[in-house]
């Protein structure tokens, strides 16, 4: 994989991950505002899993193209529900303290993601502008 088709799938994975973020912050919000709810199970999104595993494929080179790469070539963004966990007497499974980590969390994510994203975009820029 060249330089340029590695820095594309590099972005393309930076903006799938803001995608999840996003996703991920509703679902939070989501969580919290039904902490109260009688048998509520929360949700989470999961990402970061594929996210790994194609990250590791980008390093695999493709020498026919009748290789197999894959069509979902930037992760898949999923939210599942956990359905096994139990942290009252009234069925409800969100913890509210673990929901604002995960928020945060996600927050610092997002943020780095941008900043990233920004980077790229302003070196671009800086090319263009700059080529004489």
């Amino acid at each position: 994989m060249n330089v340029s088709n590695y820095d594309e799938a590099v972005y393309n994975l930076t903006k799938k991950g803001l995608d999840a973020s996003a996703i991920r912050s509703k679902v939070i919000s989501n969580n919290v505002a039904n902490v109260n709810t009688k048998n509520y199970k929360r949700y989470y999104v999961s990402f970061e899993d594929t996210l790994s595993d194609n990250m590791n494929k980008l390093q695999m080179k493709k020498s026919d193209p009748l290789h197999l790469g894959g069509t979902d070539g930037e992760g898949s963004i999923t939210v599942k529900q956990d359905k096994d966990s139990v942290m009252r007497q009234d069925g409800n499974n969100v913890d509210v303290e673990n929901e604002m980590t995960n928020l945060a969390a996600n927050t610092l994510m997002y943020n780095a993601l941008i900043t990233q994203a920004n980077s790229k975009l302003s070196m671009e820029r800086y090319v263009i502008t700059n080529t004489k």
